[in-house]
């Protein structure tokens, strides 16, 4: 029992030296997946996607056996297995449970990998705290439209590539569909052949309308928050950003004397 706590917790720890380290290579082993298929997707001797073949498989094992580690590991076995990030996790490894058949279609889950990457960025970082709410707002936005982009174009490439590879013959020319399509610019010299492709792009430009709006307002809202913001200089934490009528530090509690001292000259 003491084993699986143990695991458990370095499993989602981001504070510890260990924990830290795990999480950064989970982190490095889905960008490198990315990367893979991306680079894949371009003209390359044999002997180099064969080499990249064999490492993307490895990283799908090692996928596997994260997500097995994680389930064994929770308490609530049923309900990790319904939570969001599990789902993501499922899918991600998908391609090597289902293996033994021939769906490859299936493939196109591969590109939800990169959406793990949205444990790491809720409030902390690896390299310590988000150091204000305004950027791990702008942390989140950027991430959003990255992953939105990236996993659309993915799908994209998978889907309409096969049945028309003149207009995605690569990665690049799904992104270049993909960002013309959200920002609803449409030049038309780029379009989806197929029905699966039509829906594809169907379903981006919802999404694009339904998320980047909503991420923008919430980053408007906290700069005009800011804005009737005033620098005073917390003397435990130092944070230095307060709310003009604040009298103690929001993060630990503190009396701001400069506030004070400000209000006694008012009476």
């Amino acid at each position: 029992m003491l084993v699986r706590q143990k695991i458990a917790f370095y499993l989602e720890d981001i504070e510890t030296p260990a924990g830290k380290a795990i999480n950064l290579i989970i982190t490095g082993l889905v960008l490198l997946s990315s990367a893979i298929f991306v680079i894949e997707t371009y003209p390359i001797p044999d002997y180099v996607r064969i080499n990249l073949d064999t490492i993307d498989f490895a990283i799908l094992l090692l996928f596997a056996y994260e997500y097995l580690l994680r389930l064994w590991c929770a308490e609530k076995k049923l309900k990790y297995f319904f939570s969001l990030y599990s789902l993501i996790d499922l899918l991600a490894i998908l391609p090597f449970l289902l293996g033994v058949v021939d769906i490859s279609f299936i493939r196109l889950f591969r590109w939800f990998r990169i959406l793990r990457l949205i444990r790491f960025i809720e409030g902390t970082t690896f390299f310590g705290r988000v150091s204000t709410e305004d950027s791990a707002i702008l942390t989140r936005i950027i991430f959003t439209l990255f992953a939105i982009i990236f996993v659309y174009s993915g799908l994209i490439y998978q889907v309409e590539h096969p049945v028309n590879p003149k207009a995605f013959g690569t990665f690049l020319d799904a992104v270049y569909f993909s960002v013309v399509t959200m920002t609803t610019v449409g030049f038309g010299d780029v379009t989806p052949s197929s029905e699966i492709g039509r829906l594809m792009t169907l379903l981006m430009i919802l999404t694009g309308i339904a998320l980047i709006p909503w991420q923008l307002g919430d980053l408007i809202k906290r700069l005009v928050k800011t804005a009737n913001q005033v620098e005073t200089l917390c003397p435990i934490c130092s944070l230095s950003s307060h709310d003009a009528d604040a009298r103690f530090c929001k993060i630990c509690g503190t009396k701001l004397e400069k506030l004070a001292s400000d209000s006694s000259l008012g009476e």
